[in-house]
């Protein structure tokens, strides 16, 4: 059976589908909150006009390393306040390493940098997976989520910034490891689940792409 294609009911040919009549700064400090007045298309053919707060984040990059030849990741540990003042979670989570995008950077720069700063990573071969949107009602936080092969011999220990305030411990494990962890729950942070299991899914495309690059996948 043949699936629905999932055609946007207002797109960017619609100039006038969604109308931005307010934009406020309403905090300033780690992060940034806007609140917007946005008159917006209803599918009724009508319209209306809401008031939303939005958590300003803009795009990240977050990176699974990967090594082919030994078939493991390596993951980073660290505090998180949120998952700390969440609802049955873990203060401490294993993550995948990630930075935010600063202006005049690309996505690959950022995974270059961040990979060294909170791993100690070399990186060559990377591969994109995906982009998603963190949580599209309440942020405009866009995730590119990307593949790099590493040679994780050796790797481990502290890393990060502490002039940013970072405490983060690097840890390899097998493959196999990390997907059961998203199985029972242990790893249950979104980037990490979505670039795990899109691995899962594409590992011999994503080693096919590195042997065609040279990389010693073997």
């Amino acid at each position: 059976m043949s699936g629905t294609a999932l055609i946007p009911s207002f797109s960017g040919e619609h100039d006038d589908a969604v109308t931005l009549l307010k934009d406020e700064l309403s905090f300033k400090g780690f992060f940034r909150l806007r609140t917007l007045t946005l008159r917006h298309r209803c599918f009724n053919g009508e319209s209306i006009t809401i008031t939303r707060e939005l958590f300003d984040r803009g795009r990240a990059v977050c990176v699974l390393l990967y090594d082919p030849a030994r078939d493991t990741v390596v993951l980073i540990e660290q505090f998180r306040t949120g998952a700390f003042m969440g609802i049955k979670a873990e203060a401490w989570q294993y993550e995948l390493v990630a930075g935010m995008v600063e202006e005049g950077e690309s996505d690959r720069e950022v995974a270059r940098r961040e990979a060294v700063e909170e791993a100690g990573a070399d990186i060559q071969g990377v591969t994109h997976m995906l982009d998603y949107f963190v949580s599209p009602g309440g942020t405009n936080e866009q995730v590119g989520l990307y593949c790099a092969w590493v040679d994780s011999r050796g790797m481990g220990g502290i890393h990060g910034l502490p002039e940013e305030g970072e405490d983060i411990r690097v840890v390899t494990v097998p493959l196999a490891d990390a997907i059961a962890a998203t199985r029972n729950g242990r790893i249950n942070n979104a980037a990490t689940l979505l670039g795990l299991q899109w691995l899962q899914l594409h590992r011999d495309d994503v080693l096919t792409k590195w042997q065609q690059q040279g990389l010693p996948i073997v």
